[in-house]
């Protein structure tokens, strides 16, 4: 997997450290039992055994040390593994941009916080995985030095071990995986309901949304007990397995002693060398470990494949008017075609009001005015220049964007306002709060400006103000709004028109709306029709057509 081979290039120091630690560890292992017995022969026949007995002490120090630098290691690989796994994914999803909101948000917590976790632990695991081989292999070995017929023995048995670990590594990763994306699916579906709670308490269904997010839970459930299930037969069959080689192995010994073959010693490092050889649940756990971090980087890796938008070298010309070129744009959402080779030029320094019944694509013409999205074919330019041949810089220098529902950023209001590419100049934010006619219940709150964003609860009208005035703390050649003056009641929309119509700093304009008094005070009205432009002429020359007032449902114009 990329992901985890990245974040081990990263900390490859540590990881190979953690490897070498491991196999050092493994071969003190193997070390102590020949060093034990020896000790034990000579004392049994009287002779001094200090020496041995310091070295047998010394042994078990050194693999405390190890032990001890061996779990820092592995946190502090695992916590830096981490961070570069979650700043990575988070970096790429923002500069994706609305492309990658279609997982749902709690699916990218879930894989940026748990699956990241797990990922993140792989290169530690894996790089104990040599160890946790080598002190079996090793005892194997070690066993057969110490006597052929105990070697023997225990791999007469040793293929039933083989196949019990080749089993456990292919039925962990398909249930791990299953269990994985389940989870991704209640946490989205419990963001949702979050996000809905007032709906679900003023409508009485909170216990048929509960249901609902906690549908998957059987399914979450049944992959559960699959994964403890495996684990479990895992387990018992090598409770019953390794206890039997190990009886078979020390009694092949003991006959082997009662001939005279082994000496007290050598049988009790041959006890010590089988435990070695059996230790099964040590493989098992590392080998769990990296399968869990391989199914979660698998899910990590989705969202890296998500597509990024690349960005170009050129300029836009220094005092181009800001005109904005729709040229044969074809955009494709669900697999219905919203905007079918659309042609539409809207003039620098107009105001452009795009109407048309819902699903017509206002929204998705307003992403691709100024590139939150691309278009399935055709082109998007700005005096002359395709997005995306224009830097990221530049391009978003040039475009403001207000929204329907805008969501509120920055640590204050203030922060709010000005949270844009550049720093404003002071007193910049009340301006534009001003302008957007949101001064005056900002300055209502406890501390202003300064209060802090998340102190300050808003209706929904004053949070589209509050967007609106950080659309105008930009200006730009181009500002869209998408929708962004619904929630406005009429005597601040019309404040607010004011400031949107007339000498605005953003010399171009191009609106969605539903609204006819908005569509009557642009300089035309695009109307939209089964992805189509089906006219594109002012409001008053379009209003005697019933089809059209049709769109406002009886407003008057």
């Amino acid at each position: 997997m990329a992901v985890i081979a990245d974040a081990a290039r990263r900390d490859a120091g540590r990881v190979v450290a953690l490897g070498v630690l491991g196999l050092g560890s493994a071969g003190l292992a193997l070390v102590l039992p020949a060093a034990l017995g020896h000790a034990l022969d000579l004392l049994l026949r009287g002779e001094p055994a200090g020496r041995w007995t310091a070295l047998c002490a010394l042994i078990v120090g050194v693999q405390a040390a190890t032990a001890a630098v061996e779990d820092l290691l592995t946190g502090v690989t695992t916590a830096r593994a981490t961070a570069h796994i979650r700043r990575t994914a988070v970096r790429h999803m923002l500069a994706a941009g609305p492309r990658a909101a279609h997982r749902g948000t709690g699916d990218l917590v879930t894989r940026l916080v748990g699956n990241a976790s797990d990922a993140a632990g792989t290169p530690a695991s894996a790089a104990s995985l040599p160890a946790a081989l080598a002190a079996p292999v090793g005892g194997i070995v070690a066993l057969g030095l110490t006597d052929p017929w105990l070697a023997v023995v225990f791999l007469a048995g040793a293929p039933l071990l083989t196949l019990l670990v080749r089993h456990f590594a292919r039925a962990s990763a398909d249930c791990v995986t299953g269990y994985q994306h389940v989870q991704g699916r209640i946490a989205t579906l419990l963001v949702e309901a979050l996000g809905g709670a007032r709906t679900i308490a003023a409508a009485g269904t909170k216990e048929r949304e509960a249901a609902r997010v906690l549908g998957p839970l059987p399914e979450l459930a049944a992959h559960g007990r699959t994964m403890w299930h495996v684990q479990g037969r895992a387990t018992a069959q090598a409770a019953v397995l390794v206890p039997l080689l190990q009886v078979a192995v020390l009694a092949v010994g003991g006959i082997r002693l009662a001939q005279g073959a082994l000496s007290p010693g050598d049988l009790l490092a041959a006890g010590r060398y089988v435990l070695l050889a059996t230790g099964i649940g040590v493989v098992v756990g590392q080998l769990g470990a990296v399968v869990r971090g391989r199914a979660a980087a698998g899910r990590v890796a989705d969202v890296l494949a998500e597509p990024v938008p690349a960005y170009g070298q050129r300029q836009l010309p220094p005092d181009g008017p800001g005109t904005l070129e729709l040229r044969g744009v074809t955009a494709v959402r669900g697999g219905e075609t919203v905007l079918d080779g659309l042609d539409l030029t809207v003039p620098g320094g107009s105001c452009v009001a795009v109407v048309g019944r819902s699903g017509a694509g206002k929204s998705v013409l307003a992403a691709l005015a100024g590139r939150l999205a691309d278009p399935d074919a055709g082109t998007v330019l700005l005096d002359g220049c395709p997005l995306p041949d224009l830097t990221e810089t530049g391009l978003r220098d040039a475009v403001g964007y207000a929204f329907e529902r805008p969501v509120l950023l920055g640590d204050t209001i203030e922060d709010t306002i000005t949270f844009g590419p550049r720093p404003l100049p002071p007193r910049a934010a009340e301006e534009a709060a001003r302008a957007a006619e949101a001064d005056g219940f900002v300055r209502l709150l406890p501390a202003g400006y300064a209060t802090a964003r998340d102190r300050a609860p808003f209706s929904g009208g004053e949070v589209q103000r509050l967007g609106l005035a950080r659309a105008f703390a930009h200006p730009g050649r181009l500002l869209v709004l998408d929708d962004a003056t619904s929630s406005l009641d009429t005597v601040t929309e019309l404040r607010v028109a004011q400031a949107l119509f007339r000498d605005h700093p953003h010399r171009t304009r191009l609106l969605t709306t539903h609204r006819a008094s908005t569509a009557a005070r642009a300089d035309t009205v695009a109307w939209l029709d089964s992805g189509h432009l089906r006219a594109l002429a002012p409001h008053a020359t379009l209003w005697p057509d019933p089809e059209y007032r049709a769109l406002f449902g009886g407003e008057d114009a």
